[in-house]
């Protein structure tokens, strides 16, 4: 029996990806420590893990990759050469970007990695740091190096997006700056035109080298806050869901601001409030708002603030407008509002649409229901995301599958993927309005 580690060394993967695949079925280890949870595996297994990397290298998903390992040669020679016909169609764009990569470096001073590679990092992690710096850290992304990886990792306390790289080559020292996320952005065409590109620390920040070219970025000295202890601080999975990316990304495009997650044996079914409807109303009494609180160095719980609930009497008809609750009237914002009102229901079996035949307070109008393939196991669940907060998650996710795992509708969920690095994304869920919080 060999370790996770030795295994990650003979394959070519990180212990991270060996994980990933152990738990969507891939790659099972072949004993699992009940005590200390260490994963081992038999040396036969080393060759199954490098056929899993070099089809995930071609970009094959994880259902096809399980066809192709299953046994059935014909089969796997089918599913492979329409893979590559599907490749060979990006082929003026690959030669395109060929054309511009140049010769790869010597070792240098530092830790080499991809260059492309670096600037997706980039992109994907960076969609995870604040927009204002009012804490300063939070809006940069921490640069880790060490011997074995290169680690860029970002959060503003309500999304957490971390992305290993394998290096080059040895990395050499162990270091860590946090560098603004704005002023790495830019690098990314920089990036993309070269090969490959050398990062070390320097006095005032980081150096990336390529040749005889140097971008050098500023530090920030405010510490970053320990995203290993929100890690290793989640709390057990209780459901796991594998779902397609780019199904559930094109259905968050047209998404409302907040959608409902229901999770269960029969796959995933996502419904979105159309909200914003105003009720001309009398209100009395204080109003009633659930608010966040966080400090700089936590996740933030980000229960929604949607609902205000001062005693009302509704009159007239309704009209569309903004979301708010103060001495003119009432102002319906609640998210996700299936099943509280007698709705007429049109449509395709997959995809709903519900309307309230009289409307009254708490409409808020038209809710689709759509549902989505997805491989779940453990206990059903349902909970709720702010769009543009899950949205950013999947679209910079890795790869065509992705792995959602939870623990409960009020705690963190973490999104995963796989490639030859690996990307971790923690998103947290907002709280899912009930019948009886928009009546009393």
């Amino acid at each position: 029996m060999i370790t996770i580690g030795a295994l990650a060394r003979a394959s070519g993967l990180t212990a991270s990806a060996l994980r990933f695949y152990g738990d969507c079925g891939l790659l099972v280890p072949a004993e699992v420590d009940a005590v200390t949870g260490y994963r081992y595996y038999t040396r036969s297994q080393c060759e199954r893990a490098v056929l899993i990397r070099r089809l995930r290298g071609i970009e094959l998903s994880l259902e096809a990759i399980t066809e192709v390992l299953s046994g059935d040669p014909s089969r796997a020679e089918r599913l492979l050469d329409a893979h590559v016909a599907e490749l060979a169609r990006r082929a003026d764009a690959a030669a395109r970007v060929a054309a511009q990569v140049k010769r790869a470096l010597g070792a240098g001073h530092g830790i080499a990695v991809p260059a492309a590679d670096l600037a997706r990092a980039i992109g994907q992690v960076g969609t995870a740091a604040a927009i204002d710096d009012t804490v300063p850290a939070l809006a940069g992304i921490l640069v880790e190096a060490d011997s074995t990886a290169l680690t860029l990792t970002a959060t503003d306390r309500y999304r957490l997006s971390t992305r290993t790289l394998a290096p080059l080559r040895d990395g050499g020292e162990e270091w860590s700056v946090v560098v603004e996320a704005a002023t790495l952005a830019p690098l990314r065409p920089w990036l993309d035109s070269i090969e490959e590109v050398v990062l070390a620390p320097s006095d005032s920040g980081i150096a990336f080298a390529s040749g005889e070219i140097e971008h050098r970025c500023t530090g920030i000295e405010q510490p970053f806050p320990d995203y290993r202890a929100v890690l290793d601080g989640l709390s057990p999975v209780r459901t796991r869901m594998l779902v397609a990316r780019t199904a559930l990304l094109d259905l968050l495009e047209t998404a409302a601001d907040t959608v409902v997650c229901t999770i269960d044996a029969s796959g995933l079914a996502v419904s979105s409030a159309v909200i914003g409807t105003r009720l001309p109303a009398v209100a009395t009494g204080a109003p009633d708002a659930t608010t966040c609180a966080t400090d700089s160095f936590s996740l933030a719980n980000s229960r929604a603030i949607t609902e205000a609930r001062p005693p009302v009497v509704a009159t007239g008809a309704a009209d569309a407008t903004t979301c708010a609750t103060d001495g003119s009237g009432l102002v319906v914002s609640a998210a996700a509002m299936e099943n509280q009102l007698p709705a007429v229901v049109t449509g395709a079996a997959d995809t709903v649409a519900c309307a309230s035949d009289e409307p009254g307070p708490g409409v808020a109008g038209a809710v689709t229901v759509t549902r989505l393939p997805a491989v779940v196991t453990g206990a059903p669940m349902k909970l709720a995301f702010r769009s543009e907060v899950l949205r950013s998650a999947v679209a910079s996710a890795l790869g065509p599958d992705l792995m959602f795992d939870l623990a409960a509708a009020d705690q963190p969920v973490v999104v995963r993927s796989a490639t030859d690095g690996d990307l971790t994304t923690l998103v947290m869920p907002t709280f899912v309005p009930s019948t009886e919080d928009h009546t009393r």
